[in-house]
């Protein structure tokens, strides 16, 4: 860092646009000098005035880690005045050090939008990029909206640890060589090929995955937004599946076993619509909406870290069952769905045959980030431990504060812990109703996974014919 004299005020360069150490060093030294930040310019690359020296006696500067992790997360937005805005609160902190809390501030408001906006530019990184393989090599190319390559390249080492690879964006690039992370200058999408001999395959599958029965356009847009599309291989494939999606759904429902029970959605929903929707107190969020919102950042356990996103629950938000199960798999979380896997299969298939209607009632987990070890290219689950379980308890009573449901289904022993607050002998208890102390009655029952867990198919077939009784009686308990 070169320095110069400045005689209007104080120019610091940074080395990079994600100069974090750089910038914390350069801010801690002005804000113990005194120096008022409309007096800083700060700059990428190029010459540097001299830092000032602390004033005498100047106090301690303190600020507590939150608005270091939010800093961190902020120095990765592309907006110019980032370091001028985290120099800003950094000063007003030692005045208000409770100025985070303060929703109301404008400062405050435009940092927690700017997070907002790097979080998701790294889930969309996650969920979006594509490798195609070349000479043993595999390279992708991503176009962020943010400096997000350094912040979001661990997630890709551990996730794809056994491959060599490289992820080349108009920012920066990332490459792997199997022991070292190195980083490069921006690139050019012309660097990538168009397609391997992998693409076939993958193109295959993405259309035998694909549920037109769940397609909801709108929702599908607003996950996976279009400018995301001319980087992805399956993108070809969406007009057509779209445009077949209704004939697909009639014959697909055509072919299956039995059918739902009927419902009456209006006189139900004017039954739901009486129940008291007022939020817990404890609680920033007024809806389900905005509580789902909220947890697409949650930090409350470390699972967030190496997950691909947050997998909330999904369904009727005044449903009178919740079906609540233990974690997201593999699919789930590249989804952001639950009970979109194998697992979700089965549970569907069982819930149709026993005249429960999926779209009247919720899903969700007990924990909302997939926990796993990998494994070369897989990702093996982990059950989640009980401080995660615990962690997550949070989100799961506020999904039933609002939703108010008659009954909550535990599939599997740690969707009982989230529940009931304690361990429980599901496989000994299965089929019992234990009420809490709200009054909210809970059914036990087996995770559907366990099904798929049975080697012999005489001994699987039996425990699914198990777990159709079980939902059955489900379905009695709902009209009780």
């Amino acid at each position: 860092m070169q320095h110069a004299l400045s005689l209007t005020g104080y120019q610091i360069a940074l080395s990079g646009p994600v100069d974090f150490d750089g910038w914390r060093k350069a801010a801690r030294s002005l804000a113990l000098a005194g120096v008022d930040p409309a007096d800083v310019e700060w700059i990428v690359g190029g010459d540097s005035t001299g830092l000032p020296e602390p004033r005498p006696n100047a106090p301690e500067l303190r600020v507590p880690r939150s608005f270091i992790e939010l800093a961190q997360t902020i120095i990765c937005h592309i907006d110019p005045e980032r370091f001028a805005l985290l120099h800003r609160a950094l000063t007003w902190l030692q005045q208000t050090p409770e100025l985070l809390s303060i929703a109301s501030d404008r400062d405050v408001v435009r940092m927690r939008e700017m997070e907002k906006a790097v979080r998701r530019d790294i889930h969309k990184m996650r969920a979006f990029v594509r490798f195609r393989e070349v000479d043993g090599h595999f390279l992708a190319w991503f176009e962020p909206a943010h400096f997000i390559v350094e912040r979001n390249a661990p997630f890709f080492v551990r996730r794809f640890t056994g491959m060599n690879w490289t992820i080349l964006t108009p920012h920066h690039s990332a490459s792997w060589d199997g022991s070292e992370i190195t980083f490069g200058p921006g690139a050019n999408k012309s660097d990538v090929p168009a397609d391997d001999a992998a693409e076939d395959l993958w193109l295959t599958y993405y259309r035998n995955i694909f549920n037109p029965a769940r397609l909801k356009v709108k929702a599908m847009q607003a996950e996976m937004p279009k400018k995301y599309w001319r980087n992805l291989p399956e993108a070809s494939l969406i007009p057509d599946l779209i445009a077949g999606a209704e004939s697909a759904a009639t014959e697909m429902i055509k072919n299956m076993p039995t059918q739902p029970a009927p419902h009456h959605r209006s006189v139900r929903a004017q039954h739901w619509g009486t129940r008291d929707k007022t939020p817990d107190p404890e609680s920033e969020a007024t809806s389900l909406a905005e509580l789902r919102e909220q947890a697409m950042s949650c930090h409350r356990c470390p699972l967030w870290r190496d997950a691909t996103q947050t997998v909330f629950g999904e369904g009727l938000p005044s449903a009178a069952v919740v079906f609540v199960g233990e974690q997201p798999g593999d699919q789930e979380d590249l989804a952001g769905k639950p009970f979109v896997g194998p697992a979700g299969k089965i549970f569907d298939d069982v819930l149709a045959e026993a005249g429960i209607d999926r779209d009247l009632a919720y899903v969700t987990n007990a924990v909302k980030h997939f926990k796993f070890e990998p494994r070369g290219k897989r990702r093996i689950h982990q059950k989640p431990n009980a401080g995660e379980v615990t962690a997550c308890r949070w989100w799961l009573d506020h999904e039933l504060g609002f939703i108010k449901p008659k009954l909550a289904v535990a599939m599997g022993a740690t969707a009982a812990l989230a529940l009931l607050g304690k361990a429980i002998p599901v496989t000994k208890m299965r089929g019992n109703v234990v009420e809490r102390d709200d009054g909210l009655r809970v059914f036990l029952t087996i995770h559907p996974s366990f099904i798929l867990r049975i080697p012999d198919p005489a001994e699987q077939r039996a425990e699914r014919a198990r777990f159709l009784e079980d939902m059955r009686e489900v379905k009695s308990l709902m009209a009780r």
